[in-house]
């Protein structure tokens, strides 16, 4: 099994928090569209023939694309892939691109199954200090009006840790996230990353930094919240109903190989990892010319071994000795009980049979312990 991801780096407008690679200026878009249909061909051996499970459109902002121009990605993706019949197939989607005519055309005319509808928060003050599209009445609206057209397998998004909002609107926030009952959401702390306005804002005394201690606090009520709504908490940032789990992205975190597609996009098979140029007019000469414009590196065993501890471990399925021995062999499962054994008696790891699961305690410094797990080279 496999995945397939087709970025789309295309936004209304730049959210001051984001760095990912997108434009603001939707001139190249047709231009840049030919081109993913392109790649698609170019890449069609990439992943040996294996059936795809997942597609994910994600940007950007695929819902800024017209419904006639996702039918053509999708019928090009099925001439050239096979799918499986039970594939989920997730769209992401901004609240204000959600019309009832547009939804409407999306479930007839296209095979998408899922939304990732990027909520952020369901207040005023929130989305204009993030710069968001979208307005609150537009975030409260989408939800059931996607459900009501029949998109019941839905994700949301939510961040929290925001230095302008509080506890109180955060729990608040939650409660109406868990009160549409949709089956998975991804929640998110705030980070600031370098090159984003956000930074700058920070760096210029204009926006407070990051409280860790709030953050912290909220990331602890989300998960009390989601436990009592019965949604697991499957991986640090994503909470789903039982067997509700995101398809796509768990086989990132299981290791599964994907393609990506697109300026940006990364590809994985489980050897090398290759990433595609982030320049929408220099990815559009490139593929016009034949060839796609990518960096490739080879893993090396260590690298392998610290991609599964970072990812495995952020998940409710944690690290499994045997698994590791089985992958890495003798050196690396030394080196992996050699160095989780303080994190167990600290009570941030727990241990059962040879797994190794983060504790609550330990899912507030997962990255920290999983940086100690790592191998050196």
């Amino acid at each position: 099994m496999a995945g397939l991801y087709l970025h789309i780096p295309f936004c209304r407008r730049a959210c001051h928090y984001c760095s990912f690679h997108f434009s603001t200026v939707l001139r190249l878009k047709p231009a840049l569209l030919q081109a993913v249909l392109s790649e698609l061909e170019m890449q069609r051996d990439y992943l040996n023939g294996a059936p795809l499970c997942s597609i994910y459109l994600g940007g950007g902002t695929p819902s800024l694309l017209e419904v006639a121009e996702l039918v053509a990605l999708f019928e090009r993706i099925a001439a050239l892939f096979e799918i499986t019949p039970e594939a989920e197939i997730t769209l992401e989607a901004n609240p204000d691109d959600l019309t009832a005519e547009w939804l409407s055309d999306l479930r007839q005319y296209t095979p998408v199954n899922r939304l990732s509808i990027g909520i952020q928060s369901f207040f005023e003050e929130d989305l204009r200090w993030m710069n968001r599209a979208h307005d609150a009445d537009q975030a409260l609206r989408c939800i059931p009006e996607a459900q009501a057209i029949g998109f019941n397998n839905l994700t949301i998004d939510l961040i929290y840790g925001l230095p302008e909002s509080s506890d109180d609107r955060w729990a608040e926030n939650v409660r109406m996230a868990l009160s549409f009952g949709v089956p998975h959401m991804s929640c998110y702390s705030l980070t600031v990353e370098e090159g984003t306005a956000l930074a700058h804002f920070i760096r210029k005394g204009k926006s407070r930094p990051v409280n860790e201690e709030a953050a912290a606090r909220q990331f602890e009520h989300l998960m009390d919240a989601a436990e009592q709504y019965g949604y697991e908490h499957y991986e640090i940032s994503n909470f789903a109903l039982p067997n509700r789990y995101a398809q796509h992205n768990s086989a990132y975190w299981f290791g599964q190989p994907y393609l990506g597609i697109g300026p940006s996009a990364h590809s994985f098979n489980g050897i090398s990892r290759q990433w595609n140029i982030a320049n929408n007019a220099l990815y559009i000469k490139a593929i016009r010319e034949g060839f796609v414009p990518a960096e490739r590196e080879f893993l090396t065993l260590a690298q392998r071994y610290n991609e599964y501890v970072m990812t495995r471990l952020r998940t409710m399925w944690g690290c499994d000795l045997a698994d590791v021995a089985d992958k890495f062999g003798a050196p690396f499962t030394e080196h992996f009980e050699r160095q989780v054994q303080r994190f167990v008696a600290a009570d941030q790891v727990s241990v059962f049979d040879g797994n190794y699961r983060l504790t609550r305690a330990g899912k507030l410094l997962a990255d920290y312990i999983a940086a100690e797990l790592f191998w050196v080279e």
